[in-house]
């Protein structure tokens, strides 16, 4: 269990945005933070990931306190079991696909994760390649390998896909579904992405000025019009 309680005001484009968020999160879900940008989904990320100190609150992963502002808790993001993906990849442009897992991964710790994820994310025959050698997809998949490598208590994914094309984008969504799965993954998403959305949740945070307004499966947060849309769709694929 996850038990999320972050407190924190920002500069936003209107003004102040004083951003409280709560929420518990089951070992295992797949949840997505949906709303407005601006509406504070990244700052969340970033202080779950000790990127932004937030200015009270309390972070507990599975028995482990990372952040409680009364006790005076904060564990430097190194010391945090969580993986990232965002959509810029950010991998190493002088290493080897290989190489970019490999420096993920702990000191001492066998190398055998590396051949399973070169192998779960199709990459094996690109092991040797370096990223100006790998399509938009393939670096995506590369991001997604090496955020596995240390099996992180949580996986936060900031728009991974965005900057992919629709069909890349499919392909990528299963991945994840698939990862998520077989490492029994606690996965958070940001995507405005609606189709995305009701395809990978198991459960939608719709976040508003900072505060979750809506949570609850994708059929009771996400507007009607767009599940009539996504069915619809789906069932003339079918036929």
């Amino acid at each position: 269990m996850i038990s999320i309680s972050l407190h924190k005001k920002l500069d936003g484009a209107e003004g102040i945005l004083d951003l409280l968020f709560e929420t518990k999160i089951k070992e295992g879900e797949l949840v997505t933070l949906y709303g407005a940008s601006g509406a504070g989904k990244t700052s969340v990320f970033r202080m779950l990931s000790g990127l932004l100190q937030p200015v009270s609150g309390r972070v507990e992963i599975d028995g482990r306190v990372w952040f409680d502002s009364e006790k005076k808790i904060n564990l430097r993001p190194q010391e945090r079991n969580v993986g990232m993906v965002f959509q810029d990849y950010s991998l190493f442009p002088n290493m080897t696909v290989q190489e970019n897992l490999e420096f993920a991964l702990e000191k001492r710790e066998p190398n055998s994760i590396i051949n399973e994820l070169l192998e779960l994310t199709e990459l094996g025959q690109l092991a040797k390649k370096k990223p100006a050698q790998l399509s938009g997809g393939q670096k995506q998949r590369v991001a997604l390998a090496r955020a596995l490598v240390r099996k992180p208590k949580l996986l936060l994914l900031d728009e991974p896909l965005s900057a992919l094309d629709i069909e890349m984008q499919t392909k990528i969504q299963d991945y994840i579904v698939l990862l998520h799965r077989e490492f029994k993954l606690t996965t958070l998403l940001i995507s405005h992405d609606l189709m995305e959305i009701i395809k990978m949740s198991d459960r939608v945070l719709f976040l508003k000025e900072g505060k979750i307004k809506k949570d609850g499966s994708p059929k009771d947060v996400l507007p009607l019009t767009t599940l009539k849309d996504f069915f619809k769709s789906n069932y003339l694929t079918v036929k």
